[in-house]
């Protein structure tokens, strides 16, 4: 039971999402993360103790990044205390395995459709580099309920199936050469935009896939943190844009209504939330190798 702190609060944990930056910060990817650390970049639970009126105790709350799981410790956890600065009140009537597979997971996709510029009800087409990640699922999630044509791409046919139930018009499998053949038979002069989960293996190959004057958002690290030799002049075509989203923008007061808006859609029906496979607690070292070894379709959940 962590000790108590000004300006901090105990919440008993409910569930936390896996994800790959708790990978690599256990594989020792992270130089900023000392050792002994409880990771976990998010969770979901209620507040066992508060430090701030605003939350009483028995309130529903998630929270992530702002240093969850690297500066502190995080939700891999029965108790976390957190910054009170992070924690997002929620109203919900969703389980709590659920509940815990958003956090992150929403907020990403949701962050980067925004800067890519997609908006409900537009026409436009939308490749996702990684599609059954668990970010790729959300977002085709949320891009089909905002009604665009959706492609997304995955190394293995037996997850085909996955991705056209979460929404994807265009299933394309990426066997490791170009992907421009397979993307330009379904939209000869590319989509509009491109979702790049895959991050510094595929990122100059998407922005030559994107039509001339689209817009590629990177919003993941699935093959790295960098992109060697990156020549911005040379390697992004004329009028074509290059963004990303970190979800660490959309952490405390600034993502509660974000998040609250998600919790919604998730109740209506309106998205689908993939949820691969719940472990316990108990079996966190299990639930790292399924996640390590690319066996997850969509979000890894654990509960303590």
């Amino acid at each position: 039971m962590p000790a108590g702190r000004a300006g901090w609060s105990l919440v008993e944990v409910m569930g936390a999402g896996l994800n790959r930056s708790e990978l690599r910060t256990r594989q020792g990817h992270s130089p900023t993360v000392r050792f002994p650390r409880v990771l976990g970049i998010e969770c979901v639970g209620v507040v066992a103790a508060s430090t701030d009126p605003g939350l009483p105790e028995g309130t529903t709350v998630a929270a992530v990044m702002g240093e969850m799981g690297r500066e502190f410790d995080g939700g891999y956890a029965e108790y976390a205390l957190l910054p009170n600065s992070l924690l997002m009140p929620i109203s919900t009537t969703l389980p709590w395995d659920v509940l815990a597979a958003l956090p992150e997971t929403y907020l990403t996709a949701h962050g980067s459709l925004d800067a890519l510029g997609v908006v409900p009800g537009g026409k436009e087409r939308l490749l996702i580099r990684g599609g059954t990640s668990s970010v790729g699922m959300a977002a085709a999630s949320i891009a089909s309920g905002y009604g665009l044509e959706t492609a997304a791409t995955t190394r293995r046919q037996d997850k085909v199936a996955a991705l056209t139930a979460a929404g994807v018009d265009h299933v394309l499998l990426d066997t490791g050469g170009p992907l421009a053949p397979s993307l330009h038979s379904i939209w000869p002069e590319g989509p509009d935009y491109v979702l790049d989960l895959v991050g510094a293996s595929t990122t100059v190959e998407s922005l030559h896939l994107v039509r001339r004057g689209g817009t590629v958002c990177v919003a993941g690290s699935l093959s790295g943190w960098t992109i060697p030799n990156f020549e911005a002049i040379a390697m992004i075509p004329p009028r074509t844009k290059l963004t990303a989203f970190h979800s660490d923008t959309l952490k405390g007061t600034a993502g509660t209504p974000v998040l609250q808006q998600i919790v919604r859609e998730v109740e209506t029906g309106a998205y689908r939330p993939n949820i691969d496979r719940v472990f316990p607690l108990d079996d966190i070292v299990e639930a790292h190798h399924y996640m390590e070894t690319n066996q997850a379709t969509g979000k890894v959940v654990v509960l303590p």
